[in-house]
């Protein structure tokens, strides 16, 4: 993995470093913004990564949390939040070989959707 794009391409961005973590989010913040079930992140620390096409737009969410789109096709493509400092979160699906991606837990379990079945044994928290 060493970057990803938009749908249409405007936003590309490229990372040097290993992810941090990569993880599924079902929380409803993350649902609703996707219109998704769940969605698919790898967390990179501030400064092995960099925006190499158009600039994204931003969002603010909620207080202190920023939401990274692509002006022109509306994809999302990063989220970054006061209480992870240093890093940034870029969604998986954008990735240039999303196959790459190896989730290693779930997150925000207790806000998953009760009619999605998962049966990975990846944990839950």
């Amino acid at each position: 993995m060493t970057g990803g794009h938009c749908l249409c391409g405007a936003v590309r961005f490229e990372f040097d470093s290993a992810p941090l973590w990569q993880a599924h989010c079902h929380c409803e913040s993350c649902r609703r913004n996707c219109a998704a079930p769940f969605t698919s992140y790898l967390g990179i620390s501030d400064g092995s990564w960099r925006w190499t096409g158009a600039a994204p737009g931003v969002h603010v969410s909620s207080p202190g949390v920023e939401r990274m789109f692509c002006a022109t096709c509306g994809t999302p493509m990063a989220y970054r939040a006061d209480r992870y400092p240093q890093e940034t979160h870029f969604y998986a699906a954008t990735l240039d070989d999303p196959a790459a991606y190896t989730p290693q837990q779930h997150v925000h379990w207790g806000e998953h959707l009760p009619w999605l079945s998962i049966s990975d044994t990846l944990p839950r928290r």
